[in-house]
């Protein structure tokens, strides 16, 4: 089934750059005059010159070896095939393999406010991904507020779970909060909520880093499974619901 790909080139800063070191992130409120920018060291302003074109480049030549398997529950859609709007969780650590197979889709995806998260978010815009600054314990309202927009504008969201320090494979209230705050109104003005869809991949060969979610980075010409289990409907989307569903994705893949 083809896959449509979709532009991340929109009108709003945050969409087009990251906001904590480039943009500012507009929104329906009056507008506070933004701060000035950190400052950055020379080694920053070098690595955010190379770092995010090697990366993204590296990711492409890695990703042409790379062999994808799908494995659902019965009656589940791989979520790139699902058109329109949805939320959907993953763990941090099986970035890489998500960068290349689900780049230029347009997907909005939150990254941490951190320097390493600007690191991210400009190398996963080259693969065709809109980023969206904030965490749970920074930018957490903005980062909430842009993402809502992205799915009210017909965007497919990804949230790492356990993001951006971890303690890893332990799902964080962020998807929840996201997932209960979009869809239609009811009629006392509260928001309907959406469902969500978890999905973890594990590479049969892979580096593992030592880092605090064990970072993968899956090795040259390997089977990359991806695990798709049955979806939390809406309205019984919770943090509990969210780490279920990943641990069963976790069980499917590896």
């Amino acid at each position: 089934m083809p896959v449509r790909e979709r532009s991340c080139n929109r009108s709003r800063a945050h969409r087009d750059g990251p906001s904590l070191y480039t943009n500012s992130v507009p929104g329906t409120e009056p507008q506070k005059p933004d701060p000035a920018p950190p400052k950055l060291r020379f080694a920053q302003r070098l690595a955010i010159a190379i770092v995010p074109p090697l990366a993204a480049l590296l990711i492409r030549l890695l990703g042409l070896t790379l062999r994808y398997q799908d494995r659902a529950d019965p009656g589940v859609t791989p979520g790139h095939l699902i058109p329109g709007s949805s939320v959907f969780a993953f763990w941090h650590r099986s970035m890489i393999a998500c960068a290349h197979r689900f780049r230029n889709l347009g997907i909005t995806i939150l990254i941490s406010p951190s320097f390493d998260g600007e690191l991210i978010a400009r190398t996963l815009k080259r693969l065709g991904f809109c980023p969206v600054r904030g965490s749970s314990s920074r930018g957490g309202a903005i980062g909430l507020r842009n993402m809502q927009l992205a799915y009210a504008e017909g965007h497919c969201c990804a949230i790492t779970a356990d993001g951006p320090r971890g303690p890893i494979y332990i799902a964080k209230p962020g998807t929840a909060r996201l997932a209960n705050s979009v869809g239609k109104l009811t009629a006392g003005e509260q928001p309907t909520g959406t469902w969500v869809g978890c999905f973890h991949n594990h590479p049969e060969r892979a580096w593992e880093l030592r880092s605090w979610d064990r970072f993968m980075i899956p090795k040259p010409f390997s089977r990359v499974v991806f695990s798709w289990p049955a979806h939390i409907p809406a309205g019984e989307v919770t943090t509990a619901t969210v780490q279920a569903a990943l641990d069963r994705a976790v069980q499917m893949a590896e």
